[in-house]
């Protein structure tokens, strides 16, 4: 008799089953489907269709190098992305609004220019919400992107970060260790040698090196076939990564999260 009840009673729960499975109540993923992504908050580059790359400029406005280095894009009719510190965003706020005039985006580089990692958060959200307001009180929007100084950043504090304030947050894969100072040429052909699609270039607007270095990286760039577009263009051109082996290796930029660098307090 016990035996027949057990019986019984698998009997009905795989006919429930059924039941549920036939009105849909109960979901099944198609075998191998993926599994839905959330949206990337990080980004050192971003996996493009094309040759599209960012050229993006820290630790500005500079009262004087900025205007040249506005000059130099205006002439070759290009747009780049500037993460501006807020101290000098609220002392130069005509250079912002000829930027955006002239087509290129602002990003918050933080206040002062300190290390995110090694500070409460409190004082993380001070120094970003003043260089918001610096922002918005020049051009009249607030920035969506920001980029921590020396890419100095907690996992934990890009989460809160982009809850907060719905910055993403822009690493680079691209560094041509400009505030060294190596030389103009150096800068140039780091920078060449280093772009590929979906790129995400480093450089500062407060060295004259840098400066001079951009005509020749400009052309370079321009020579191979790249086009220049704003960080955001670059992250809303974004394509899905193929499906790969385990083992398998690519020098394709994913537009996942990116690692941040660690930071060992250079100039970024």
């Amino acid at each position: 008799m016990k035996s027949q009840f057990i019986v019984l009673s698998r009997i009905l729960i795989f006919a429930g089953a059924l039941f549920l499975f036939g009105r849909g109540g109960v979901p099944a993923l198609a075998a191998g489907a993926p599994a839905p992504v959330s949206p990337a908050i990080s980004y050192s580059a971003v996996h493009v269709d094309g040759p599209f790359i960012a050229m993006t400029f820290d630790d500005g406005p500079n009262e004087k190098l900025t205007p040249e280095l506005l000059d130099i894009l205006a002439d070759r009719r290009l747009h780049a992305t500037f993460f501006v510190v807020g101290e000098n965003a609220e002392a130069h706020p005509e250079i912002l609004q000829r930027a955006v005039r002239e087509g290129h985006e602002i990003g918050n580089h933080s206040w002062t220019h300190p290390a995110f990692a090694k500070m409460r958060d409190e004082s993380v959200r001070r120094e970003l919400q003043k260089t918001d307001d610096a922002i918005r009180t020049a051009i009249g929007t607030r920035p969506v992107l920001m980029r921590p100084p020396y890419g100095s950043i907690t996992s934990r504090q890009k989460q809160w970060i982009y809850s907060e304030f719905g910055y993403r947050i822009i690493l680079w894969d691209v560094d041509p260790l400009d505030w060294k100072r190596p030389g103009p040429a150096v800068v140039t052909s780091r920078i060449v040698r280093g772009a590929r699609p979906g790129s995400i270039i480093l450089s500062h607007d407060i060295h004259p090196g840098t400066i001079k270095a951009m005509p020749a990286a400009f052309d370079q760039l321009l020579a191979k076939g790249f086009k220049f577009v704003t960080v955001s263009e670059l992250i809303a051109m974004g394509k899905p990564m193929a499906p790969q082996d385990a083992d398998a290796t690519s020098a394709t930029p994913s537009a996942a999260p990116a690692v941040s660098p660690t930071p060992g307090l250079t100039n970024p």
